[in-house]
């Protein structure tokens, strides 16, 4: 039997789903969009069809007629020998209402219809942000009245000048900010004058910024590695102490150093042998913005020592976009070979082109993406040996300009 490819009303319903998930019903709510009453597509059978089966396409007229909430409007049909019968012609969605009631959303549009009356008393500039994320908005539902309240307490205060901690709003804690950072800068972008937007400022990460927050401060951890330079007035100390300093305690350093080198394992950096006019810095992975006030560190030479992987150099590459004059340090073709017992395995490569490598960096990096050499290789830097690493500053020494470092190892 020739399969019927007529409307059922398990289609009329996916139709009216398919608007909900778009976001169409409730957004013809807030702006009175012309969406209703919405004629719904329908197939019917042919006039071939209604007259070779008519007990089919009887059963089919029942089906529809019967749906609650749809507006059926029926033509007339003429059988031959039945005589005339009413078929349907169209169907129609009247309302909201009947909409949300047909797929299961009567307790959603009630929740929305508030949600549209509390924000036009609030904050009727966010009627356009509801129109626009009708969805986003229900998820949102329990926490919508403190989100106006913190845009209203920013319009009363631009630009506080505070620590999100400070802000003192009932029933608001800091870390619901936190939480809410990515949809806050959407409603404060709407709420809120030019004055009170640092435009610069864009991510959740600098919410702050854009908003006038004082934001937590940036900690640059290092350790100064001749024993001669003293930071702090102190008597001459031989460990060579682990020091934090925020990034504009660090911007303002004046030390006379010639090298700084930073890597990115800690047991590395609390272990880095001596070297004459020398610091280490404890690495930050991809963040580098912490070391973009310190002016001093260009008149330094620079050495990153990585992991020798594809992530490694994509770090190293990203730190020249900051300090062109950086050089890699351990993470060459000779060390790889050197500890091929040791080699490990990248868990997800980086593929994309480096720019800021140099000629070996480049190969080197080619083979590894491309697994030239082995599938996914990675050494990791603390799988390097530290009688390699002072070999490595030796050389680093030989090759210093006049007073520049030398290892004391």
């Amino acid at each position: 039997m020739t399969r019927i490819n007529w409307t059922r009303p398990a289609d009329l319903r996916a139709q009216v789903q398919k608007l909900w998930d778009r976001g169409e019903w409730l957004t013809a709510l807030v702006a009175d969009a012309p969406l209703l009453p919405k004629r719904l597509l329908l197939k019917g059978p042919t006039s071939a069809e209604m007259a070779d089966r008519f007990d089919d396409v009887r059963a089919w007229i029942a089906e529809l007629r019967a749906m609650p909430y749809c507006r059926v409007e029926m033509r007339e049909f003429r059988h031959r020998l039945l005589g005339a019968n009413a078929v349907p012609r169209e169907v129609w969605i009247d309302t909201v209402e009947d909409a949300a009631a047909l797929i299961g959303k009567r307790r959603d549009v009630v929740r929305f219809t508030a949600l549209i009356e509390l924000t036009g008393r609030r904050q009727p500039k966010l009627l356009e942000w509801l129109a626009k994320r009708p969805l986003r908005a229900l998820e949102l539902a329990d926490a919508w009245e403190r989100l106006l309240e913190i845009a209203a307490w920013l319009e009363r205060h631009p630009r506080p000048g505070v620590y999100l901690r400070q802000v003192d709003i009932p029933g608001v804690h800091s870390k619901f900010i936190e939480v809410h950072r990515g949809v806050l800068m959407e409603l404060l972008d709407l709420v809120l004058p030019p004055g009170g937007i640092d435009q610069t400022a864009c991510g959740a990460s600098q919410f702050a910024r854009r908003y006038g927050f004082l934001d937590k401060p940036v900690r640059i951890r290092l350790r100064v590695l001749d024993p001669e330079i003293n930071l702090f007035g102190c008597a001459r100390n031989r460990q060579a102490p682990d020091i934090t300093l925020d990034a504009e305690s660090f911007a303002g350093l004046d030390l006379p150093v010639a090298r700084v080198f930073i890597t990115e394992n800690e047991i590395n950096f609390l272990a880095f042998p001596r070297v004459e006019n020398s610091l280490v810095l404890f690495g930050a992975g991809y963040g580098f913005e912490m070391l973009a006030r310190a002016d001093w560190l260009s008149r330094c030479r620079i050495h990153y020592w990585g992991d020798i992987d594809t992530h490694g150099f994509a770090i190293l590459d990203q730190l020249r976009g900051r300090f062109g004059h950086v050089e890699s340090f351990l993470m060459d073709r000779k060390t790889l070979l050197a500890f091929e017992p040791l080699w490990g395995e990248e868990g997800k490569q980086t593929l994309r082109d480096l720019p800021r490598l140099n000629v070996e960096e480049a190969a080197l990096y080619d083979d590894l993406r491309d697994n030239r050499i082995r599938e996914n290789l990675r050494l990791e830097q603390e799988r390097i040996g530290f009688g390699h690493v002072r070999s490595a500053l030796s050389v680093l020494a030989n090759d210093a300009p006049p007073g520049v470092g030398t290892s004391y190892v």
